[in-house]
């Protein structure tokens, strides 16, 4: 219990109130606030450099959470199809094109990876972009709904001088 002289309680009485609710007002917009960012959200970030790297589990969180709205399960990142999606840009890039997703399910399964699916795509520079054309895309969306899959690998390469500048191979599998 607070001890308070007489003329005082009745002064407290009308202010209490008052200074409470500032206070509860300047401890509610506390927790509202957020800490500044410290950067671009990776799925904003260009990759339009040769240091540039794309944020593959970023991109696995966007595209399972997409997959179980449809109704699907999430992905796993497999280093194995990691390291085939790297391939298979820096081969476009280094090509200057997009390469046909058919050869490289084909050399996929000589690998040893049965069943695996292809988006091959070029000129994107960031993931948004990529995701939002993927998904667009019959074609790739199918990829990317692909049913059964529970890896995937993604990779992106830089060429200056080429048309498209970035390539990407996202590879789902069993």
């Amino acid at each position: 219990m607070f001890c308070f002289p007489r003329g005082e309680r009745k002064a407290l009485a009308v202010t209490c109130p008052a200074l409470l609710a500032g206070a509860l007002a300047i401890l509610n917009l506390a927790g509202c606030t957020e800490a500044p960012r410290t950067g671009q959200p990776a799925f904003y970030r260009d990759l339009g450099s040769a240091s540039a790297r794309v944020d593959a589990g970023e991109a696995r969180a966007m595209i399972s959470a997409y997959r179980m709205n449809a109704g699907l399960n999430a992905l796993t990142l497999d280093p194995a199809l990691n390291a085939a999606a790297q391939e298979e840009a820096s081969a476009m890039a280094a090509a200057d094109k997009p390469a046909q997703a058919e050869a490289v399910k084909a050399r996929l399964a000589r690998a040893g990876q049965q069943g695996a699916e292809a988006n091959l795509s070029a000129g994107y520079r960031r993931l948004a972009e990529a995701f939002s054309g993927w998904r667009d895309s019959p074609q790739h969306d199918r990829v990317m709904k692909t049913p059964g899959a529970t890896r995937m690998g993604l990779a992106t390469a830089y060429a200056p001088g080429s048309k498209y500048q970035v390539y990407w191979a996202l590879i789902l599998a069993p």
